[in-house]
């Protein structure tokens, strides 16, 4: 889909506060407050806008652990590698899941607590599902960056 310089400048003010007005928009855009939402409402329809949500802060909510793990399936037959995905779908502590290329097959986000609620999940959780071959951790020492807008 082509994007004007104006379909480019609101996509980017929706991903730095998606809570503003209309009225908010069109005065920063030097549109119509319909125009606006018109605009809107097409990258709605056609998918460019998929869902609005609202970002937490992790050090308030207690999960401010963040693990990178990376996964090795024991083997890579279709109804393995759907079965891994289909599981951890439910993992509540894997925020993003990666099918990858290289080492490993998979690069899970986790964000737990501390290295005691960590060590909990691989214990009773992650490493119980079936095909993991091994695991390997790495652990944030600071964020450095973490966004989540696309700039077009």
């Amino acid at each position: 889909m082509a994007f004007d310089e104006i379909d480019k400048k609101l996509l980017l003010f929706l991903q730095n506060d998606a809570k503003q007005t209309t009225k908010q928009l069109s005065f920063q855009l030097g549109l119509s407050v319909t125009a606006v939402y018109e605009r809107i409402r097409k990258l709605e329809n056609t998918g460019v806008i998929s869902k609005y949500v609202a970002l937490l802060d992790k050090d308030k909510i207690g999960k401010s652990f963040v693990v990178l793990c990376h996964v090795k399936l024991s083997l890579h037959k279709k109804e393995h590698v759907l079965h891994f995905e289909k599981e951890v779908m439910n993992l509540h502590e894997v925020t993003e899941c990666f099918h990858v290329s290289g080492d490993y097959d998979y690069i899970l986000k986790v964000c737990v607590k501390d290295m005691a609620d960590y060590r909990n999940f691989m214990l009773t959780k992650l490493t119980t599902l079936q095909h993991i071959a091994s695991t390997h951790s790495s652990f944030m020492i600071s964020e450095v960056k973490n966004t989540t807008a696309i700039v077009l």
